[in-house]
């Protein structure tokens, strides 16, 4: 079984393909099976990777709460490409692996070739922050009391997960079976750890104006809880594009595969072409009409 060592923790992978490496990171609700559409597809034209994150089998479960954090998360993506002997790479995260992304972004960007921060920002609204948090510790609660089957059935059926199972309920019943077969500690761990701790992007503000390494900013329309943070990365970050998907929820990579793939590739197309560049400032003199040198 392939794995990495980080920190004394083992992380499970898959790659297919050769090429330029280009690595999937999962969100909370998922794994490395998570990335199955666009493994797939990338894997004609890359070194596609997908590990699973600590807490998610096969890859190690530390009973340690202290081994669980966003600092950890972006950290193992490193560990990932470490152990992998790869000196740079495209990463691509949707949620919880969106904000190890972006993260990781901020703390390596000389490891990042490119950086694809999908589906995140849960939690970075100021006026929602508390009740996020209270609903986090509910769902990690729920993990220790009702176990992995119950919950996941609840989990599965969240306000942005309506859309995944309508559109496609074979996926959808795809998805939750796999999510109920992960680790109920780890998942609670995870919850308390990354999830509950994690800072709000919308305070992320100085460093994202710093980010040098082409981001591609993607979300669903229905994601209310991304909309805002969505926004606010384009505007900090200086080489940021933003894709919002219409009629779609949280799992867009799942939702709208097709879609997913064409942004993604097309994004990784002009960013080795040269040609995915820093904003404007012309487009920043701040009126909707007149360009600077007419005010």
């Amino acid at each position: 079984m392939p794995s990495v060592r980080v920190e004394g923790v083992n992380l499970y992978y898959e790659e297919l393909g050769q090429g330029v490496p280009l690595v999937f990171v999962h969100e909370f609700a998922g794994d490395h099976r998570s990335w199955h559409l666009q493994m797939r597809f990338f894997s004609r034209r890359y070194r596609a990777i997908a590990f699973n994150a600590r807490g998610y089998p096969p890859s190690d479960v530390p009973d340690d709460a202290k081994a669980y954090s966003q600092d950890h998360a972006a950290a193992d993506i490193r560990g990932v490409l470490d152990g992998l002997k790869i000196p740079k790479a495209h990463v691509c995260g949707l949620s919880m692996g969106g904000y190890a992304t972006l993260h990781f972004g901020l703390k390596y960007p000389d490891r990042a070739l490119s950086l694809v921060v999908a589906g995140a920002g849960y939690g970075s609204v100021a006026g929602d922050r508390e009740k996020f948090r209270r609903d986090t510790e509910v769902v990690a609660r729920r993990f220790e009391e009702d176990g992995m089957e119950r919950t996941a059935e609840m989990y599965a059926r969240g306000p942005t997960r309506v859309q995944f199972m309508e559109k496609d309920p074979f996926g959808w019943r795809e998805f939750h079976a796999q999510l109920a077969e992960g680790s109920a500690r780890g998942h609670a761990l995870t919850q308390r750890g990354v999830q509950m701790l994690r800072p709000s992007i919308l305070d992320l503000g100085p460093a994202l104006e710093k980010l040098e390494v082409p981001t591609l900013i993607m979300t669903g329309d229905e994601d209310d809880p991304c909309l805002e943070p969505g926004i606010f990365m384009k505007r900090k970050i200086p080489a940021a594009g933003l894709v919002v998907l219409p009629k779609s929820g949280h799992a867009i990579n799942l939702e709208e595969p097709d879609a997913f793939n064409r942004a993604v590739l097309d994004f990784l197309t002009a960013v080795e072409a040269g040609k995915w560049t820093r904003r404007n400032p012309a487009s920043q003199t701040g009126s909707a009409i007149l360009p600077s040198e007419t005010r």
